[in-house]
């Protein structure tokens, strides 16, 4: 059988859906300035999709920094990767920056987040050591578990009791094999899906118990959670407890791009071994510039946080008053839960967007359980509280619409655009 008939005769879960959803329910086309409105299917609509938290992607000092690199320096600078010719004293001073603003020795930065995930957990485990993560950690973690060729054990999410009973049975393997091997524990300080945070205190307890390092994805709480923004391990006060922070740009940042940090001797080591930046281009010197300025304005302007969870606090009690399941999220991420199947799903969304003028992510089957819906909402700090009461006004009509069968169809609502 030729490789690419088999392929195109199965797109898979979601692209079973491509011709009715293609252009529309997934991979629109939003428009305009990034911002709390912008224009989809030619009008303008209330976002709340994007991981903008802190209103920095159109921050003026942060355009002004942008255009100043890419002035400066063009966006083919640095040539090369970091080992052999992308190496520059502003490279330097961002991972100074950074290591010192999340509480460690050193940093190291990375052209893209997800692939440099992938490469830290390839380059710091070999067949002998034993991977233990969080059942509802995200795909670079996941993919990063596929490379290891030795064990890997999960615990199912925040389980504390069963991740301890795999560090048992990992203590055990490694002493039978004659303690050649060690144990990484991986979890993330903010899940992206349901706003929960990993239980960095009770893992980091399980440290006087049991020998394992831990390292932290902390993508959605870097600049948005502790008291000085500076991620969940300040928010529960175990900034020391973390043996690797890993954290990325494209979220609070409002950019491209990540960094781990950590002590400088295994910051070395990880110079010399991912592979994912010894074999790709340096990250390009406009996002470098405009990465220094970003970390500037989170450090200097706590109100940009403060609006932040103000917005955040009455989307998320306004929810909760009105009889919505928020689920356990105790980040800015809002995950609506409703009951509906996947045609119901685009009925619905499609009266957000086009009667309501709501712009929000769809989560459906098999991201979630057969018979849910999720709508995502991220609150920034561009949002306003006039969007925020709209939004629960708007919800509420849409759940008694569902709740009473408006949107059950036996087809998906297909959209031409």
């Amino acid at each position: 059988m030729d490789l690419f008939e088999k392929r195109k005769q199965n797109f898979g879960e979601l692209g079973k859906y491509a011709d009715e959803a293609e252009g529309y329910y997934m991979f629109p086309r939003l428009e305009g300035e990034i911002g709390s409105r912008m224009v989809f299917n030619g009008k303008e609509r209330l976002v709340w999709s994007l991981n903008n938290y802190l209103g920095l992607a159109n921050h003026p000092e942060v355009r002004e920094a942008d255009a100043e690199g890419a002035k400066q320096f063009g966006l083919a600078a640095p040539m090369g990767a970091r080992m052999m010719s992308g190496q520059t004293k502003y490279h330097e001073q961002l991972e100074r920056e950074l290591a010192e603003f999340v509480g460690k020795e050193s940093a190291y930065l990375a052209n893209f987040g997800y692939p440099a995930m992938v490469s830290i957990i390839d380059a710091l485990l070999d067949r002998r050591d034993i991977l233990i993560y969080d059942s509802e950690a995200h795909a670079c973690i996941i993919d990063g578990k596929r490379l290891h060729i030795g064990q890997s054990f999960s615990y199912p999410h925040n389980d504390i009791e069963k991740l301890e009973k795999q560090l048992q049975r990992a203590t055990k393997l490694l002493e039978e094999g004659g303690n050649l091997g060690a144990i990484l524990v991986v979890t993330e300080g903010v899940y992206g899906m349901t706003g929960s945070l990993g239980n960095l205190p009770a893992i980091a307890a399980l440290k006087k118990k049991y020998k394992f390092r831990l390292m932290i994805d902390d993508a959605h709480g870097f600049g948005t959670m502790g008291s000085n923004g500076r991620g969940t391990h300040e928010h529960f006060n175990v900034m020391d407890d973390i043996d690797l922070y890993f954290g990325t740009f494209a979220k609070s940042m409002a950019g491209i791009g990540g960094f781990v940090a950590g002590e400088k001797g295994i910051i070395r080591y990880l110079q010399y071994n991912l592979r994912s930046q010894i074999y790709a281009k340096s990250l390009p010197m406009p996002m470098v510039i405009g990465s220094l300025k970003r970390l500037d304005l989170i450090r200097k302007h706590p109100e940009y946080r403060e609006k932040l969870w103000t917005i955040v606090h009455a989307l998320q009690s306004g929810l909760k008053e009105r009889g919505f399941n928020i689920g356990i999220t105790q980040s800015p991420v809002t995950p609506v839960v409703l009951n509906g199947d996947t045609a119901e799903a685009t009925h619905l969304a499609y009266d957000l967007r086009e009667t309501y003028n709501i712009f929000c992510s769809t989560v459906i089957y098999p991201v979630v359980p057969k018979g849910m819906i999720i709508f995502r909402l991220i609150p920034t700090a561009v949002h306003s509280l006039e969007d925020v009461q709209y939004t629960l006004e708007t919800f509420s009509t849409i759940k008694s619409k569902l709740d009473s069968g408006g949107y059950r169809s036996e087809s998906l609502k297909a959209v031409t655009i």
